[in-house]
């Protein structure tokens, strides 16, 4: 689908939309104006954020399908459903060439871009491996044309539309099934990113033996799927910021639970336990695509963890790479065992004053946030208050969680430095614990642990039921407000 942004509506248009804020039904740009606002207000329709209106009427000798979109008090969010209710409502419709119209005076570009954000992330779909869809089931909308002559409204869509391709890249790599994205597969996927900047350099497992990553090899040792640990870096600052902010993703590509293995029931689901290193791939992409003027690298670590006669066992220990001692409890338990020798390298290869880690962590943040909210723990308050805001803005919402000595004992082992679970209380917090231990001193750190959120039962504003690419958008918010002042 194909969008763009044009003064005028364009003669191919079989469908014409108009955005319309609540209770702002006035005069329409179209003959039967005063028949469509008079139905629309039949209906109730007042303008309610994504509330919609459909009716036909004669123009110019054709029939136009038109369609009231509500876009609420304005602000760029209500813009950004308003976009995601057309394309929910048109993509397999049968119509081919919308128009999208704002009557009424001081829309400005920004709104006009948030429109065409959510239309094309609600639009996106993958059909890949559906072989028997019939001709009511297959997209049909084509070509999206904004008319609008806003100041600012390009300039707005190339940074937004920049966002929303590392959206939908994330989205591609979790809803993919695991025979097609494991750990070497992930890293090929993410070869492109050269083109627009992205420095990539990529570890094996030999390498990874070298530098001590024992944690991360001791989740992977029972899969015939080697592991990988990716680095991406874009520097868009011409090499005046020297120290990056460090983003590091739970690629656990595929996650059985080893030999602690998981139920049966919805096992399938846990091709998206990758849904971390989705969101910091995703966000790599819409910060090189939108050539932000800040220096970021986004560390992946990438493993599957699978049952075998090789497989890692509860009551095992294992080194990781900073020379603590993990005793192995759970082997359900390995996303940390991966972010942990993860982080160490990436604070050790590139010295980051700011490091944020992104995981599909624990079930228990299910429990305690459903899927509403990511978790957000922080060794510094400033930097939580800044994800926080970050999150808000961009529709990624977070809530903060406690970190404390009273949690961080209940990780305590008798034979080793740390267990890698603790009791079935505060799950999600001594989860963090543990991370924390791997974090050095003057790093400011926050762990994310977003579960709940990668991966959806039902669709929601912006996306259908399946991946929603979370993470993205938060991590990209959170470089502009911070890094690019």
């Amino acid at each position: 689908m194909h969008i763009s942004i044009s003064p005028t509506r364009p003669s191919v248009a079989d469908t014409v939309a108009f955005a319309v804020p609540k209770d702002g039904l006035t005069q329409l740009p179209l003959a039967a104006s005063k028949t469509v606002v008079e139905g629309a207000c039949a209906a109730r329709f007042s303008g309610e954020t994504a509330s919609l209106f459909e009716t036909f009427v004669e123009e110019g000798g054709k029939t136009l399908r038109v369609l009231l979109v509500g876009a609420g008090g304005g602000g760029a969010l209500d813009y950004e459903k308003a976009g995601a209710a057309l394309a929910a409502k048109l993509v397999a419709s049968g119509a081919g060439f919308l128009g999208v119209e704002f009557p009424g005076a001081g829309v400005n570009g920004e709104a006009v871009a948030r429109l065409a954000f959510g239309l094309s992330m609600r639009a996106w779909r993958m059909d890949t491996y559906r072989t028997r869809l019939s001709e009511k089931q297959k997209p049909t909308l084509k070509d999206v044309t904004l008319v609008s002559d806003a100041p600012g409204a390009g300039e707005a869509w190339a940074r937004l539309s920049a966002v929303a391709d590392g959206v939908l890249f994330a989205r591609e790599l979790v809803t993919e099934p695991a025979n097609i994205i494991y750990p070497e597969s992930f890293v090929e996927r993410c070869q492109p990113l050269k083109d627009l900047g992205v420095e990539i350099t990529v570890l094996d497992e030999k390498q990874m033996a070298e530098l001590g990553m024992g944690a991360l090899l001791g989740v992977a040792q029972g899969s015939v799927r080697k592991p990988r640990l990716l680095a991406m870096r874009w520097d868009g600052t011409g090499g005046t910021q020297a120290k990056p902010a460090v983003f590091v993703g739970k690629g656990v590509t595929f996650d059985t639970g080893g030999i602690s293995i998981k139920p049966a029931a919805g096992m399938e689901d846990m091709k998206w336990d990758m849904g971390g290193a989705a969101a910091v791939a995703g966000a790599m992409k819409a910060l090189a695509g939108r050539k932000a003027k800040a220096h970021v690298v986004g560390v992946c670590g990438l493993v599957e963890n699978m049952p075998g006669g090789n497989a890692q066992r509860p009551g095992d220990v294992v080194k990781s790479m900073s020379g603590q001692t993990i005793e192995v409890i759970n082997t359900d338990a390995e996303g940390r065992l991966v972010l942990c020798d993860a982080m160490c390298w990436a604070q050790k290869t590139f010295s980051p004053e700011v490091m944020l880690d992104l995981a599909t962590l624990t079930g228990a943040m299910i429990i305690s946030l459903g899927s509403e909210h990511g978790g957000l723990f922080a060794n510094d308050d400033g930097l939580a208050e800044q994800l926080f805001s970050a999150g808000k803005a961009a529709g990624d919402p977070l809530w903060r969680f406690p970190l404390s000595d009273a949690y961080n004992k209940l990780i305590d082992s008798p034979i080793a430095d740390m267990k890698n679970v603790g009791p079935r209380g505060a799950g999600s917090i001594t989860a963090a614990q543990f991370l924390q231990r791997y974090v050095e001193n003057g790093v400011k750190w926050a762990h994310l642990d977003i579960a709940g959120m990668v991966w959806a039962d039902k669709p929601g504003a912006t996306w259908d039921k399946g991946a929603t690419g979370y993470g993205v958008r938060l991590l990209d918010q959170f470089v502009a407000d911070t890094l690019e002042k």
